[in-house]
């Protein structure tokens, strides 16, 4: 990460898809959401970009962002601690006038005099509940080559039943495009509820910077609320917009399901590798003390992070830092999220706890795989 990307503004927005994961996002929000034992969700996106030298990476937080500014820090794990550019998280409030944005445009619209200020000749906009190891690099000159206006990343997947059979937008909106043998898009689906393999925007976006400002300014002044659905939409026979297919890869956070369904997946090698074979992911560094395995446990198929302290039996199960499980415990097809304890003679499976969750001895909880059960941040069972 020497060599500094100077072509590239990175954007990154960490709320946009809270609504999916309320029980999750009530005490933080989407992009630091725990993921994969020691990481969070933002540390993928945010990875990809200082991976591809992309050096100057704003944050556009919304609510909830103590625990996103608590990991996040000064960047220096990312190596973003810098004199020009570096990290940048910008709170809702730093005006006196600011109300949390409700959509990209408002958002983007707050950023303009920053967005003017720069000098990098493109503008990388990323959402962050998608755990993916992307080569930025290559969409850009993907990108340039096409001599697209915009470049929208997308990838072939199902829509999820959680997205499709709900009714209303209180959730947020999703997209799926239709592209043309030139690769060009040609449609914009907004809420599609169309079955079968689709065309799913990753809400990855390459666009100039001056046409960025130019659009938002355009945008904003007519109230429009929403990149795609507002601006792009509308002027698809006007700008260019170039379709940028993702083949590696992913893992889409759409609701508490898919949660669980994301963390357990990566316990199949292929998987695991598919996510972290390529270019390294950066977390926040906690120096814990080496995961101990004390006499009697018995552990299998699992992902440990440090810290973690197992006397009784883990089996299917994800575990991040410092959770302790008690001798004649049984863990089976759990996420145990940080600091999570389960005390002897305990029996959970199909559980997700939040952190510092305490399972009392003895106690049995049990969900099941279509509906694995969540026990919020600090409670006791």
């Amino acid at each position: 990460m020497l060599n500094s990307n100077m072509s590239t503004l990175g954007i990154i927005f960490p709320n946009t898809y809270d609504a999916l994961v309320p029980e999750l996002v009530n005490v933080r929000l989407m992009a630091s959401i725990p993921f994969a034992s020691r990481y969070r969700l933002i540390d993928f996106v945010l990875s990809s970009m200082a991976n591809c030298d992309i050096d100057n990476i704003c944050v556009m937080v919304n609510n909830n962002y103590h625990s996103l500014m608590d990991h996040l820090g000064s960047g220096r794990e990312w190596d973003l601690t810098r004199k020009n550019g570096g990290l940048h998280i910008y709170p809702p409030f730093a005006e006196k006038s600011a109300k949390p944005y409700t959509g990209r445009v408002d958002a983007l619209a707050r950023l303009l005099n920053f967005l003017r200020s720069q000098k990098e000749n493109y503008v990388l906009m990323s959402d962050a509940n998608i755990a993916a190891n992307f080569d930025f690099n290559a969409m850009i000159q993907a990108h340039i080559e096409s001599g697209a206006d915009v470049t929208a990343a997308y990838n072939e997947q199902e829509l999820p039943e959680s997205l499709i059979n709900s009714h209303s937008h209180d959730k947020g909106y999703y997209y799926t495009f239709g592209i043309n043998e030139e690769g060009q898009i040609t449609k914009i689906f907004v809420n599609s509820k169309e079955t079968g393999v689709q065309n799913f925007s990753m809400n990855v976006y390459i666009i100039e910077r001056e046409l960025l400002i130019n659009l938002i300014d355009d945008a904003f002044i007519h109230g429009q609320e929403y990149f795609e659905r507002d601006v792009l939409l509308p002027q698809l026979n006007k700008l260019h917009v170039h379709a940028y297919k993702y083949e590696d890869y992913v893992a889409r956070i759409t609701d508490m399901k898919s949660y669980f369904d994301e963390n357990m997946k990566l316990l199949d090698d292929y998987n695991l590798d598919g996510l972290f074979s390529g270019s390294p992911i950066y977390t926040k560094i906690r120096d814990d003390t080496p995961t101990r395995y004390k006499e009697g446990a018995v552990v299998q198929n699992v992902m440990v992070a440090d810290g973690c302290v197992i006397e009784g039996e883990v089996e299917n199960s994800v575990l991040f830092r410092g959770v302790t499980v008690a001798k004649g415990a049984k863990v089976k097809n759990c996420i145990l999220m940080q600091g999570t304890t389960v005390e002897s003679g305990a029996d959970i499976q199909y559980l997700i706890t939040d952190k510092n969750v305490k399972v009392s001895a003895g106690k049995e909880v049990k969900g099941t795989d279509s509906f694995p059960i969540y026990i919020g941040k600090s409670q006791k069972i």
